[in-house]
């Protein structure tokens, strides 16, 4: 009898290759059709996607301007920018001309209608001073750049997938930020502070390129068809067009990258020195109060502000030479502004403890006058709402010969004995200017008793 062997098998990996690939790859679960149509929907920019946008522009421009996050928030999740600026991207990477064309154009509207929007709201607003909101949208950073495209990346897969994952696409829009951009924007209009508008329009054109980039790569990686063509020698002008509209596009964004990077670099940096030098022996009889960094791509400038004992020029040399070798800031030129010597650190503690109790009371008596005036706003307040229900009887009564009335409390000053009396005035606008003597005479009659007051004063408009 022959000796049965066993036959076996080789065990499965715990982990192949394969299974990676299942995990990783995004292919298999494209739906071409749907995310052709659903961007092409997208783009479109009539009707209510024009009301939307503007009702999205006002809230995102509240927000900034009231320092509210929440409202801003809001704002980034209604609003229709994101559609135009994926078409641009898949456009150019299916090399579709026809909704490139219209995404650009809908885009340009969209950025203007924004603008507009914008820029009458901080206009007629009351509030004029940029809150933190508004000015982190005014320096771009790496991060801008890092959030916009792989948002875009994640925008562009969750668009692409059969069930498209709302939650994603929400958190993508609200991530890559496009709406406060341009709102800020239009506040550098409004108040005639360009750099707040350059500022922020770069902002919004570095979120738009890397999005539309992300788009671009991921439709050129799920190998979405390009578009079919009647005649091939229009299928050549049309690629050819786009590849080059698309190459003059992305250099400059590149460049912006590029300059974004270095000055987050020399912002760290600085930050890196600072730390360093103020640990140094340099420093030990001498404070460094302030210090002003500015980048510049050329020549970027880093002001020192000390108190104390005086440097050295061999000692200012040295703190250059940490700066260049140490932290590679050798484009940055370092200015040391020192005040008058001052040998006793004591004293100079002094100084400052003396300087910080100045500006404490000032803060104080700015506090004051702020629950002064805010008592006095409460005063008038109550005083006009102390007349409302008699303001109310007396234009009833009157009505077919008064068409407006108020009643306010006002101070007049008599300059012969130097007092002033506070007597209630009526404010009447006669209905098509007719003016009824017997209705005054009723007035200062019968008012008085009403508002239980001496006496009370008509004028007549």
């Amino acid at each position: 009898m022959g000796q049965n062997k066993e036959t076996s098998t080789p065990k499965e990996k715990w982990v192949s290759w394969k299974y990676i690939k299942k995990i990783i790859l995004i292919n298999e679960d494209t739906d071409y059709e749907t995310t052709e149509s659903n961007i092409s929907k997208s783009i479109e920019f009539k009707g209510v996607n024009i009301w939307i946008l503007f009702c999205a522009t006002i809230l995102a421009s509240i927000g900034l301007n009231v320092n509210s996050t929440a409202v801003i928030i809001g704002a980034m999740l209604i609003s229709p920018l994101m559609g135009p600026i994926n078409g641009i991207g898949f456009a150019v990477g299916t090399f579709n001309d026809d909704l490139l064309r219209k995404s650009l154009r809908n885009l340009a509207i969209m950025v203007i209608i924004s603008l507009l929007a914008s820029t009458l709201y901080f206009i007629v607003s009351p509030l004029s001073d940029a809150q933190s909101e508004l000015l982190a949208r005014t320096r771009p950073t790496i991060f801008d750049v890092l959030i916009a495209f792989f948002g875009g990346c994640a925008g562009f897969i969750a668009t692409s997938r059969k069930d498209q994952p709302f939650t994603i696409i929400s958190g993508v829009a609200i991530a890559t930020a496009l709406m406060p951009p341009l709102c800020t924007a239009g506040f550098g209009i409004a108040t005639l502070q360009f750099k707040y508008f350059f500022g922020a329009f770069y902002l919004f054109f570095i979120n738009s390129v890397f999005i539309a980039c992300a788009t671009f790569l991921l439709t050129k990686y799920l190998k979405f068809p390009a578009s079919t063509f009647v005649y091939p020698g229009r299928e050549r002008i049309v690629k050819r067009t786009i590849i080059i509209f698309s190459i003059l596009v992305m250099i400059p964004s590149f460049f912006f990258a590029i300059n974004v990077v270095k000055e987050s670099s020399f912002n760290n940096q600085v930050i890196k020195y600072i730390t360093e030098i103020q640990k140094n022996d340099i420093l030990k009889d001498t404070q460094l109060i302030n210090y002003k960094k500015e980048y510049n791509r050329n020549k970027s400038s880093l002001n020192l502000f000390l108190v104390g004992k005086q440097l050295s020029a061999t000692e200012i040399d040295t703190l250059r030479k940490i700066m260049v070798t140490d932290f590679g800031l050798s484009k940055t030129q370092l200015t040391i502004k020192q005040t008058s010597q001052v040998v006793d650190v004591n004293m100079q503690t002094s100084v400052l403890e003396e300087m910080i109790a100045n500006k404490s009371s000032e803060l104080q008596e700015k506090e004051h006058q702020i629950a002064q005036l805010n008592n006095q706003i409460d005063t008038l307040k109550m005083q006009q709402d102390k007349y409302q229900e008699q303001t109310a009887i007396i234009g009833n009564k009157y009505k077919y010969a008064i068409s407006s009335i108020s009643i306010s409390e006002i101070n007049y000053y008599q300059p012969k004995n130097n007092t002033t009396t506070k007597i209630p005035t009526l404010y009447i606008k006669w209905d098509n200017g007719k003016r009824d003597e017997s209705i005054i005479t009723e007035l200062k009659t019968w008012v008085p008793l009403l508002l239980n007051v001496p006496s009370v004063k008509i004028v007549e408009q």
